[in-house]
């Protein structure tokens, strides 16, 4: 049987297999530490768990001051891609880094599946 962390790495796998527009993706605890990780080697990981954490944090407050209801994501739109940081459930969230030219829907969909994979395993 798998542990938590393989079937979290399974989670992260499928989903760059199953858009193509993902580059690289991480479940992050809302403490910033890094659980599981699709990422390239050149990628500071403990650096992308701690940013994801902050944007969390900072999105969380935003929606509330502003009153938008109930926290869902943030996205950044930068000119070598996209970077998308979800809630999955109280104690994760998933990280997400994507092609400049990617099916964003696609990506949105396919993470809001793998969200809820990620919430009931952690």
């Amino acid at each position: 049987m798998a542990t938590k962390s393989e079937k979290l790495q399974q989670i992260l796998l499928q989903l760059r297999q199953d858009t193509g527009d993902v580059e690289a993706s991480a479940v992050v605890s809302i403490e910033g530490l890094m659980i599981a990780s699709d990422m390239p080697r050149d990628v500071n990981k403990d650096t992308v768990a701690a940013m994801s954490a902050a944007l969390l944090s900072l999105g969380k407050r935003a929606a509330q001051e502003q009153s938008r209801g109930k926290f869902n994501q943030v996205f950044i739109n930068g000119s070598d891609g996209s970077a998308i940081v979800s809630v999955a459930g109280e104690k994760a969230l998933l990280s997400v880094l994507v092609r400049p030219d990617a099916n964003l829907g696609l990506v949105f969909l396919e993470m809001k599946r793998a969200a809820q994979d990620i919430t009931d395993i952690v």
